[in-house]
């Protein structure tokens, strides 16, 4: 199938307008790493920004190439940095929480509390 000029322009500039904002996430979150100060802010720049803009760089790749072989290059890609994101987030606020680097007023709820009286190797 052949594209016209039209189509194929505009499919160009909606993949650089989708790189930029990816760019953008990506360095919001870079920045929120180093000026945050607390471990659950860290933790949110670390992983909402900085997939989306993974997300939405490799849709602008895949746009751009136009190539069915690149976007079953590209989804195992986005696939696996949505299913290791959550959970490296998830384990370094646990570690965090154990270490008490977490300030405990700025918890709203805290449904861990009952594992602090409780040493981990305990098994309780």
């Amino acid at each position: 199938m052949t594209l016209t000029p039209e189509v194929t322009a505009a499919l160009d500039t909606a993949a650089l307008i989708l790189i930029l904002i990816g760019a953008l996430l990506c360095l919001t979150a870079a920045i929120g790493l180093v000026r945050f100060r607390d471990v659950t802010a860290r933790l949110h720049a670390a992983t909402k920004p900085q997939v989306l803009g993974l997300l939405l760089i490799c849709v602008a790749i895949a746009l751009s190439l136009r190539s069915w072989p690149v976007v079953a290059f590209l989804l195992p890609v986005v696939l696996m940095q949505l299913a290791t994101a959550p959970l490296s987030a998830h384990m370094i606020g646990r570690q965090a929480y154990r270490n008490g680097t977490i300030d405990d007023s700025s918890l709203i709820v805290d449904d861990l509390a009952a594992s602090k009286r409780t040493p981990p190797a305990a098994g309780g």
